[in-house]
């Protein structure tokens, strides 16, 4: 069963499932995963698109059942069909935009859900991570994700950790301009989980707050990773209770910026259910 419920704008686990495979849709909605995004676009041949929208509308129009969608990007002939086919959903948490490259994808898939659904924005491309400061202003815009496969295909990047730092860095100070939650972080394809733990601790260090995940097998520890350590939260109390003894008062220029800290690391231990040690 589900841990703790996570907010989308907090959810650091965010699996992709198959929009073909309706088996995996229940299962997935019972996993550990802090947020489920049924993928009709690239998991999906452009011959099953129909179908496998087909099955996303159903599952989604049924009772406690719930997900976001990953719809197919603003340039396909898909996109309209998409539209149409999920807009009202009852289930429909919000929609995962592929290959975002301007503010107007964004606010034109809005508009087109009737303006309440929130559009995570899928950037994946050179042009997209140029223009993320104004996707991540757009109207309807609720978070930044990295396609990190699509952008290595499109600029001819390396998996190196360095050389894909600067897209990464781009989304997290777009989504800081743009006043949106930290960033998603794309999928670590290794089936090794000292890989995923390495690769989830880089993405923490660079400020996304999210990652993408492929496997099941990979949650447990994007969400730990993801998650404030119990020793971080130890510290967060303790300097809060020592704060708060003090009267509040600030010392000296060291404290303000500690504080956030703290304060940021309990709302988090809150949010994920991480007790300090």
């Amino acid at each position: 069963m589900r841990r703790t419920k996570v907010g989308p704008e907090d959810a650091r686990s965010w699996l992709l499932v198959n929009g073909a495979r309706t088996e995996l849709f229940d299962v997935a909605h019972q996993s550990r995963a802090d947020a489920v995004v049924l993928d009709i676009e690239d998991a999906v041949d452009p011959a099953r698109k129909a179908e496998a929208r087909e099955g996303v509308v159903q599952w989604l129009s049924r009772e406690d059942r719930s997900a976001w969608v990953r719809i197919n990007d603003r340039a396909t002939p898909y996109w309209a069909d998409d539209m149409a086919g999920l807009a009202g959903l009852p289930g429909l948490l919000g929609v995962m935009l592929a290959k975002a490259e301007a503010a107007a994808h964004v606010t034109e898939t809005f508009d087109r859900l009737g303006g309440a659904t929130p559009v995570l924005a899928l950037v994946e491309s050179a042009l997209g991570i140029e223009e993320a400061v104004n996707i991540a202003r757009a109207r309807g815009a609720f978070r930044l994700a990295f396609g990190s496969g699509d952008y290595r295909r499109d600029t001819g990047t390396s998996a190196d950790e360095l050389a894909m730092s600067y897209p990464r860095t781009r989304l997290v100070l777009a989504s800081r301009i743009g006043n949106l939650p930290g960033p998603i972080d794309g999928p670590t394809v290794s089936s090794s989980l000292p890989v995923l733990r390495e690769q989830s601790a880089v993405t923490v260090s660079l400020g996304l707050t999210g990652k993408l995940c492929l496997d099941m097998d990979q949650l447990p520890v994007i969400n730990e990773v993801i998650s404030p350590a119990p020793s971080d939260v130890a510290w967060a109390r303790d300097f809060l209770a020592d704060f708060d003894a003090r009267g509040q008062v600030i010392r000296d220029g060291s404290d303000l910026p500690r504080l956030g800290r703290a304060r940021k690391i309990e709302r988090l231990a809150r949010v994920f259910g991480v007790e300090p040690v």
